[in-house]
Order: structure tokens, then sequence, then C-alpha cells
């Protein structure tokens, strides 16, 4: 059995300072995995089209915001939804182990993935000991 003490359960993980909104606004699920290179930030937007999401980094703060257009088509009306649709919006704080400089976002198939990639000091490194 996989060990989850490690991972942070969303109910454990503290939320930034709430902001108010014209509207209902949704959070994506996310999940962040780190390696010694980068860290990995997979947020679920399951409907979203890449054109809608805005992602900012300003002030060691990255936002990710943008729209989901419902699914269904017009003659649909919902029986069940689980998707969420409407406006999103998350934000991160990002430390200064992270390279600002060379942050990547790609989306594929309702998946925005960010990799963070860490500054040369903060990467783990074997030093050798020199004889002389």
């Amino acid at each position: 059995m996989a060990e989850t003490k490690d991972i942070q359960i969303k109910q454990d993980v503290a939320q930034p300072a709430e902001h108010t909104w014209h509207g209902p606004m949704f959070t994506p699920a996310v999940d962040i995995y780190e390696t010694d290179e980068f860290i990995t930030v997979l947020a679920d937007m399951p409907g979203a089209k890449a054109d809608t999401i805005n992602i900012d980094l300003r002030d060691n703060v990255l936002t990710l915001q943008g729209e989901v257009s419902p699914l269904e088509a017009a003659d649909e009306r919902d029986v069940l939804r689980e998707y969420n649709t409407g406006r999103f919006f998350r934000q991160f704080t990002v430390s200064e182990i992270i390279d600002q400089a060379r942050i990547e976002a790609s989306f594929t198939e309702g998946v925005l993935r960010l990799v963070l990639p860490k500054v040369e000091r903060m990467k783990p490194r074997q030093i050798s000991v020199k004889v002389g």
C-alpha cells in the first residue's frame, strides 16, 4: 500500500485570502508533484479551451483564471452535472526555490500542466572531494 502521509489532502491545504467576485466562481482541483529538478502542478479543467485560460505571475503569486463553457448541446438539459462550468480561479505562492523565468504551461485533454523548474542552487548535487 502506498504511503499517503506526505500527500496533502485538499481539506488540509491552507487557502489564500478569499476574493469577492460578481457571480459564481469555482476552484479547479490540482495535483502537485515534486522531483529534484521541478515542481509540477496539474489542474483539472475538463471542457476548458487553452485560449480561455489566463496564467499570471506577479509578486510571487501564480494565478490561474478563466472560463469553462458547458459541454451540452443547445437542445440538451442537465440530468446530472459533476463537471464545473463557468469562471474559475486558483492561486499559488511561488517560493524562492522556483526559477520564475522558466515556468512553462501546456494544456492537453482538459488538464493544465505547469512545470516550475527549481533554481540551480536549490537542486541536490554531489560534491566531490579533491586530493591535493
